[in-house]
């Protein structure tokens, strides 16, 4: 049986908003739940790949690109999940390039109002291109709230403002040193033990919920 390999873009044309923050722990996340993932890093940066050479063997494997001379990077063989991080100031032909080969697409966002204000004309594409696949009844984009505690004003506004667009907010995480202390030595938070990563994997379930949704 032939399995459909899902790919999933993290973007946001704004730096800071931490992209790769949520992209190295959904590849944690595939990974332990015993998918063959692959966690692409298309920032110049390499924020993901610094990670991923910090990465215990010990821990569940998470491939890179599989590179060969003159040939363009891709998914090792029988790839199952890929996490494409991407680069701030993602627009125009390069963001078509990877929205087709994108399953989903995630945008993290936090929610003070020069990051709303940057992202919106990207949001306003995204919203465009979710519209132009037909995806109403099961979206193609969504946002993730990052270091946002759904209970303040801040929540309230910033699902005020993505109302228009009809792109849902699917998770709120928390602004909490345990995804620091995780990346420093190449884990994500599902590498922690339940007493410590129990509150954050509570926060993400809505997330992977939506993400597993056929």
């Amino acid at each position: 049986m032939s399995y459909v390999m899902q790919t999933y873009l993290i973007a946001n044309p704004k730096g800071g908003v931490g992209k790769s923050t949520l992209a190295t722990n959904l590849a944690g996340y595939f990974a332990r739940a015993g998918h063959r993932v692959m966690l692409g890093d298309i920032d110049r940066q390499q924020s993901s790949r610094t990670w991923l050479s910090l990465r215990s063997p010990m821990l569940p494997p998470i491939a890179s690109w599989e590179l060969a001379k003159d040939s363009p990077a891709k998914p090792p063989k029988d790839t199952t999940h890929v996490v494409l991080d991407t680069p701030a100031g993602l627009h125009g032909k390069t963001l078509g390039k990877v929205l087709k080969q994108a399953t989903r697409v995630i945008v993290p966002l936090q929610a003070s109002m020069f990051d709303i204000l940057a992202t919106r004309e990207f949001l306003l594409q995204l919203a465009e291109e979710k519209s132009l696949r037909q995806h109403e009844s099961d979206p193609f984009v969504a946002i993730v709230a990052m270091r946002v505690d759904p209970r303040t004003r801040a929540a309230a506004e910033l699902e005020r403002f993505l109302q228009d667009m009809q792109l849902p907010v699917v998770a709120h995480l928390r602004d909490t040193q345990n995804y620091v202390q995780a990346a420093a030595h190449g884990m994500s938070i599902f590498d922690l033990t339940a007493a410590r990563g129990g509150q954050d994997w509570a926060q993400w379930q809505s997330l992977l919920a939506w993400l597993e949704r056929k």
